[in-house]
């Protein structure tokens, strides 16, 4: 089978508290990108590893070992759990072809793990509703368990609990990604950041238009990392010159993103970023 797992962008986020266990308390809004997607195959190993997972990838360059791959690591977790039908079947084997950029804030690897575990779930057989797949994907990041439902989603906790959010409705907008060759760390970005509680819930500012959001709709990422990478600060201000009526840092990534109310221009953008847009 071939699944298309497609990314993601924060609307404002709030990191609220550092925990004992060493992640962050956060609360924010994912929304889907439909249009902006890898590509994953899973087939069974027919005999040919065992048990194992075979793991191949093409695209851009996958920058870890494929036992580090969250691909791997998903379908390691629920190898652990029912050995039967890999055994059954072979190993499996995974093909990723990535396109959707490193580093960037746009949970591609998560989508990319969601996609096997929901993948394999489907081609073994295993049974597992969404409710069911919540840990496994859970353990494998904090904004893996969006990728399982892929609507607005109010996050909380590390990102984890997620609420349906109806009330953000982007339909008809033009999304305009734009990341340059920086990328950052999450643990960097989390590192130049200092917790608060914030004077307005992220869920009242929301609900406002989106036009108001401009000022009030904050990442609190974004004044320490366009401090420290000042082309974020240069592709958000030309964002708002060619009619953006918001444009914001995506999670602790480098893409910053627009929203239009008109198709904006894209083709003289410099070579060296990346860009994607499509139609909400």
């Amino acid at each position: 089978m071939i699944l298309f797992p497609n990314c993601k962008i924060n609307l404002g986020l709030h990191i609220t508290a550092r925990r004992p266990d060493g992640y962050h308390d956060i609360e924010t809004l994912f929304h889907p990108v439909p249009g902006l997607c890898d590509a994953v195959e899973i087939l069974p190993g027919e005999g040919a590893a065992g048990d194992q997972v075979i793991f191949t990838s093409s695209g851009l360059t996958v920058d870890c070992p494929p036992d580090k791959n969250l691909c791997v690591k998903a379908a390691a977790l629920l190898r652990e759990d029912f050995p039967e039908p890999f055994a059954k079947a072979g190993g499996v084997r995974i093909h990723l072809h990535k396109h959707i950029p490193f580093g960037a804030g746009l949970g591609g690897g998560s989508a990319d793990a969601t996609a096997v575990l929901a993948g394999l779930n489907e081609m073994l057989t295993l049974g597992l509703t969404t409710d069911r797949l919540v840990p496994y994907a859970a353990r494998l990041g904090s904004d893996t368990v969006f990728f399982l439902h892929d609507t607005p989603m109010l996050g909380t906790g590390r990102g984890e609990q997620l609420t349906p959010f109806p009330d953000v409705d982007l339909k008809g907008l033009w999304l305009l990604l734009v990341k340059p060759d920086a990328g950052i760390s999450t643990r960097e970005a989390y590192a130049s950041v200092t917790p608060r509680i914030p004077a307005v819930p992220l869920k009242n500012i929301l609900r406002l238009p989106v036009e108001m959001w401009r000022e009030r709709l904050v990442n609190d990422f974004e004044e320490p990392l366009l401090r420290r990478l000042p082309v974020l600060a240069d592709i958000k201000t030309n964002l708002y010159r060619r009619g953006a009526v918001y444009a914001a840092l995506s999670g602790s990534g480098s893409t910053v993103f627009g929203l239009f109310r008109e198709q904006p221009r894209t083709e003289d953008w410099s070579v060296n970023y990346f860009t994607h847009i499509e139609r909400l």
